[in-house]
């Protein structure tokens, strides 16, 4: 407004354009803060990236970054193979018990002048063909006027035509082979001459859930009361949601459950009051405390200590990791060493221990690291030197959990709450089989047909 025209404004267009001037000032104050605060934002942010400047990347030699997000370097020259030496040739060994044998003889001499020169087997498969049995379930008319109709078998009830054998094998190709809904109807009438379309192939895998589910119970109900239990999660998707599978690997079996939270609360609902003896795992919070003694994964602190190391602390951590070498080393070596040899060895390695932990570190990392160890570390590093049954590492947790990795990477995960539960019960079931050196198909086949027997099976054979 021109200042000449300020004087013939009137005193009610006067407070109007106050008004008006006091609101833009009050925008302006209320956008001042904004600013203020995103500057505050970003002076923090800045703060923390120069606190990382100079830090080595995070890798999975270094870090708990898994091996699929490392980056391989280039070979230079060549595809960098070596060519391989040559070794004496291993044949096949003979079959046992062949199915047939078949006797050649030279024509024309008798055969009792005859002795063996050479055998091999040879191996073939005969046409795979469904078999169809048609149920015919007659009805009669009792003396009495009063009609009746016959049982149909128990093994062979009405309702799905595909029997135990077919919803195992359904259910080991997609769960254990990541064999795909589309890939699998191709699959089952390429090898068995069975058309089943996709939608039957899903409900075959839901009316298996239930079977599976009361078998992983059992598994549950194994692991829940041993004496020593390791455990490890990794990430799942349900429903385009991030969730979390986790394992709990003990003596004898293996559980599996997919949840919605990687905290605390997951393993303290799975062990339902439960105390084990040992547990064993990285040092992840809710991995922690859920039994009178806990064993830290050394592979874990040896991946730790490399990031120190690589951080430039040459003090501690150098010395820290070879004392991690040196203890996997005899733990791995416990099945040939006498009891008295532990206990020697065991107490070498307190006292290398104890001296390692007066070490002072040049650098932040290699600090941090080893005020950990003093904190809530240093009577967690070796308790697998006091008892044969626990091992140093968690490798059996991440090589159990390494199948469900890639059947995330190939399927994307589950669209529903029950497909989730049910390949967890499937996983349970599999991998107890596999730490037994059992059949994963026949574990299946014998969880749909007797599911609170089939642990016991895969346990005791």
């Amino acid at each position: 407004m021109p200042p000449d025209d300020i004087d013939s404004l009137t005193a009610q267009s006067l407070k109007g354009l106050v008004l008006s001037l006091l609101g833009k000032i009050d925008d302006l104050h209320e956008h001042n803060k904004a600013l203020l605060a995103r500057i505050d934002e970003l002076l923090a942010r800045i703060a923390e990236l120069e606190g990382r400047a100079g830090k080595p990347p995070k890798t999975p030699t270094n870090s708990s970054v898994p091996p699929s997000r490392g980056q391989k370097a280039n070979v230079a020259g060549g595809s960098g193979k070596k060519r391989r030496k040559g070794r004496p040739g291993v044949t096949r060994e003979l079959c046992p018990n062949p199915d047939v044998t078949r006797n050649i003889y030279v024509e024309g001499v008798p055969a009792a002048d005859q002795v063996l020169a050479h055998a091999y087997d040879h191996v073939e498969v005969p046409p795979i063909k469904p078999v169809t049995t048609r149920i015919n379930l007659f009805r009669a008319i009792l003396p009495g006027g009063k009609t009746v109709t016959a049982e149909p078998p128990a093994d062979m009830p009405p309702g799905s035509p595909f029997g135990p054998g077919i919803v195992a094998l359904v259910t080991y190709l997609h769960c254990s082979q990541m064999v795909g809904y589309a890939r699998l109807t191709e699959v089952l009438e390429g090898l068995f001459g069975l058309k089943i379309s996709e939608g039957a192939i899903a409900n075959m895998l839901e009316r298996a859930a239930e079977p599976l589910a009361q078998c992983a119970q059992t598994i549950h109900e194994t692991v829940r009361n041993s004496p020593v239990i390791a455990s490890d999660e990794t990430s799942a998707r349900v429903k385009g949601k991030t969730w979390w599978q986790w394992t709990f690997v003990a003596g004898t079996a293996v559980a599996h459950l997919i949840a919605p939270t990687r905290g605390k609360i997951v393993p303290t609902e799975f062990l339902a009051g439960a105390t084990p003896l040992v547990w064993l795992s990285d040092r992840f919070l809710s991995q922690c405390n859920h039994a009178k003694a806990h064993q830290i994964c050394l592979s874990h602190l040896i991946r730790d200590a490399q990031y120190a190391i690589d951080a430039g602390d040459a003090v501690f951590a150098p010395k820290f990791k070879e004392f991690l070498r040196r203890a996997c080393e005899i733990g791995r070596r416990r099945p040939d060493l006498a009891d008295s040899t532990i206990k020697a060895y065991a107490r070498t390695l307190e006292r290398d221990l104890d001296a390692l932990l007066k070490l002072e570190p040049p650098n932040d990392e290699g600090r941090h690291l080893r005020d950990a160890m003093i904190a809530d570390g240093r009577d967690k590093l070796l308790v697998f030197m006091t008892r044969r049954d626990v091992e140093p590492t968690n490798n059996a947790c991440e090589r159990t959990l390494r199948p469900s990795v890639i059947f995330r990477r190939v399927t994307n995960g589950f669209r529903s709450d029950w497909g989730a539960k049910a390949y967890a019960d499937f996983c349970s079931i599999a991998a107890t089989a596999r730490l037994n050196g059992r059949s994963i198909l026949a574990a299946i086949r014998a969880a749909l047909t007797e599911p609170l027997r089939a642990i016991h099976l895969l346990i005791a054979g």
